[in-house]
């Protein structure tokens, strides 16, 4: 039996105030052979420009793999090696592991702001408008 890996999807959602936010995903666990492609997807429904992907592994804080500012807009974080990512529509955000290793095990959360929140400092996002 192949090498398997495993991710541990969480979908977090960071907005300015209280909110009612729907969000849906497949799966909390995800089991995959090594070497298989993995899709992770992120759906927020708030009309959010921004999204981000993250990545937490245990000891570590939270590092950036992708964000993107609008539909087709998105840029690289601090670890998008042997990461791509897909926005074809506003409210969807994919992440892609085009061959899944063993050294990508781990914590993936995905995250939506409001267009002011800075995608370098994810708690800012979190601070109540005065």
């Amino acid at each position: 039996m192949g090498t398997r890996l495993l991710c541990y999807v969480a979908f977090c959602f960071l907005a300015v105030g209280l909110v009612d936010v729907k969000v849906t995903q497949s799966s909390r666990y995800l089991i995959k052979r090594t070497g298989e492609k993995v899709f992770l997807e992120c759906v927020q429904d708030m009309d959010h420009e921004r999204m981000f992907w993250y990545r937490q592994d245990p000891g570590l804080g939270l590092r950036l793999i992708y964000f993107s500012y609008d539909v087709k807009l998105n840029e690289k974080g601090d670890i998008p090696e042997g990461y791509s990512v897909s926005r074809e529509k506003k409210e969807r955000f994919s992440l892609i592991l085009g061959s899944a290793s063993t050294n990508q095990t781990s914590m993936y959360l995905c995250a939506s702001s409001l267009s002011t929140a800075q995608h370098s400092h994810i708690l800012s996002a979190q601070k109540e408008q005065m």
